[in-house]
């Protein structure tokens, strides 16, 4: 058996010397390397830009978008946006371990899992799309994937269907980060707060920033807007277009009576939202850019534009501890996990 490089580049065919994610082509042969994991695919949970981009592509139509998907994998050896950078995550099986794992993973064939890491680097093959969910970016196929040795997991939880629990671990690092991020007092501003990730940081930010903090919730419209303010997520809600960034700026200072936001989180899956977060922010405060619709260039640009002196987080969809943390969002939240139990599940 073929030995492997802990960080899957042994599976780079082009650019040469780059990883599996910024590479633009890998080797997705179903035949394990020794430290690698065989895993019979369930279901694909497409990031939500993602997503988002290939239906407008499509116009809406399921079967144009089950085409762009199988051209992608065809084309890259995995399920990597080119408009958008990212990929998803993925639920199955566990078929075969490599040797070189033993002793290194608790994993065991025959394990039903989740991967936490993106499709954007996962090597993927599709034999047949059954069922798309556009509603919920959820796509059920036939086909097998690999996990490298570098691959984090998590070993799907018993106390809740396997759609309800893939729908809170696709977005695990947003409340996750969330809740190292909020301070007791904190103004936290949530952009997107209506959407799946969205309210999991309403909740993590109410929780963290307690009696003395302020949370505000801005959907994308009236619907995601009331949907968080029926579960009492947060302290002031409003609904607006996140890429008008001057009318966010100005509702926000009304609500904060001018001081604006310790911590503003984005949430959103279109573009052109940076500058409302960044306006949102007070000096020496932090924006945390959890959408993978987010372009590092407007934002550093754009900030440096407006003498904005503040933190911005890269949305790294990993942090210690953060499937836990987050499938225990719904086991505290009834009424979290009654709405996502209805949407995702």
């Amino acid at each position: 058996m073929k030995k492997g490089c802990p960080y899957g580049t042994h599976r780079v065919i082009e650019p040469k010397g780059v990883l599996p994610q910024p590479a633009e082509k890998i080797d997705n042969t179903m035949e394990i390397y020794d430290n690698e994991v065989l895993i019979d695919v369930q279901t694909l949970n497409i990031d939500s830009a993602s997503f988002t981009q290939i239906e407008k592509q499509a116009n809406g139509d399921v079967e144009e978008i089950k085409k762009i998907m199988m051209g992608l994998v065809e084309k890259q050896g995995k399920h990597k946006n080119p408009v958008t950078g990212s990929g998803g995550m993925l639920i199955g099986t566990v078929k075969e371990i490599g040797p070189a794992l033993e002793g290194k993973t608790d994993l065991k064939v025959g394990d039903k899992i989740a991967t936490l890491v993106s499709l954007s680097l996962t090597p993927l093959v599709i034999d047949e799309i059954l069922e798309v969910r556009p509603d919920i970016d959820q796509v059920d196929i036939k086909g097998q994937a690999i996990l490298f040795e570098s691959g984090i997991y998590a070993v799907l939880p018993d106390d809740m269907p396997e759609n309800l629990a893939l729908s809170v671990l696709d977005v695990a690092g947003a409340p996750a980060q969330t809740a190292k991020l909020v301070k007791p007092g904190d103004t936290v501003v949530v952009i997107g707060g209506g959407g799946k990730s969205g309210l999991l940081c309403l909740y993590e930010a109410k929780k963290r920033a307690g009696v003395t903090g302020k949370v505000i919730c801005i959907g994308g419209s009236d619907k995601s807007t009331n949907r968080a303010k029926k579960l009492g997520l947060a302290d002031e809600y409003f609904a607006a277009n996140a890429t008008d960034a001057i009318f966010v700026y100005n509702k926000i200072m009304e609500l904060t009576n001018g001081k604006l936001a310790d911590l503003v989180i984005n949430c959103v899956n279109i573009p052109n939202t940076e500058m409302a977060s960044i306006l949102a922010t007070k000096d020496g405060g932090t924006v945390y850019f959890f959408s993978m619709a987010t372009s590092f260039t407007k934002a550093a640009l754009g900030a440096e534009g407006v003498g904005k002196d503040i933190n911005m987080i890269v949305g790294n969809g990993y942090t210690k501890g953060h499937a836990a943390i987050s499938l225990q969002v719904l086991r505290e939240s009834p009424a979290l996990r009654e709405l996502f139990t209805e949407m995702y599940a």
